[in-house]
């Protein structure tokens, strides 16, 4: 199983190295991927766990205040990259069309991308959530050759269900991993949204998933021991 741990906008730098610390005693065969804050990239330090980024620019380094390139991830030895995430499009206005050129940056530096994609509340309830779906793979991976298209990594996060406690059934979620399936195959499939060390006993149920994206969860060393253990 692949457990990505996202950070998000949290801990200080001591907070981030008491946490990078416990966590390297966590033990199990999974694989670990850390996406801390970017001001703590350069604070990594393990050979257990892979690192990997919150976000990337679109763009190639030069005059872009506030922005991190995939060339510069790279430099720190990132291998992964979150990209697409739900408040990313929430709070940045991020496109398919900008999330299509974040991911061809990553994987022209060999950074794997993990890509989220996935409803609204709205989009559910109006039935329109196969085709939001899909339409956002074809506009996100276009212009991919098969092979760098079979190294993303995929995560769906059910954007109603993030940090509201709401989980679909596994029947829904087993249904748009399908749906992703058929349209990549190859893929590995991550599910992110709401999964806790509480609701794992029955989401680990579900055989299609290859991992999970975990967020509040992840700043929890305990919980997410528990998280693991019951996995």
């Amino acid at each position: 199983m692949i457990i990505v741990l996202n950070n998000k906008c949290n801990l200080t730098k001591e907070e981030f190295l008491t946490y990078q610390q416990n966590l390297e005693k966590i033990e199990g065969s999974n694989q670990i991927i850390l996406c801390p804050s970017n001001v703590f990239l350069g604070l990594f330090n393990s050979n257990r766990i892979d690192l990997g980024s919150q976000n990337v620019s679109k763009n190639e380094m030069g005059a872009y205040t506030g922005e991190v390139s995939a060339k510069q991830l790279k430099s720190l030895d990132v291998k992964y990259s979150l990209v697409g995430h739900s408040e990313r499009r929430k709070y940045n206005g991020e496109k398919p069309s900008d999330i299509a050129k974040k991911i061809k940056k990553l994987l022209e530096n060999n950074i794997t991308p993990i890509y989220c994609v996935g409803e609204t509340k709205e989009e559910r309830e109006s039935n329109t959530y196969k085709d939001t779906i899909i339409t956002d793979i074809k506009e996100s991976l276009i212009d991919l050759n098969e092979e760098d298209k079979n190294k993303v990594i995929i995560a769906y996060e059910p954007i109603w269900s993030i940090g509201t406690g709401l989980i679909p059934s596994n029947d829904e979620i087993e249904e748009v991993i399908f749906l992703i399936k058929e349209q990549l195959p190859n893929n590995k499939v991550l599910y992110g949204g709401s999964a806790n060390n509480e609701n794992i006993d029955v989401l680990k149920n579900i055989k299609c998933i290859d991992g999970f994206l975990l967020g509040g969860l992840s700043l929890s060393i305990e919980n997410l021991n528990k998280f693991i253990n019951k996995l």
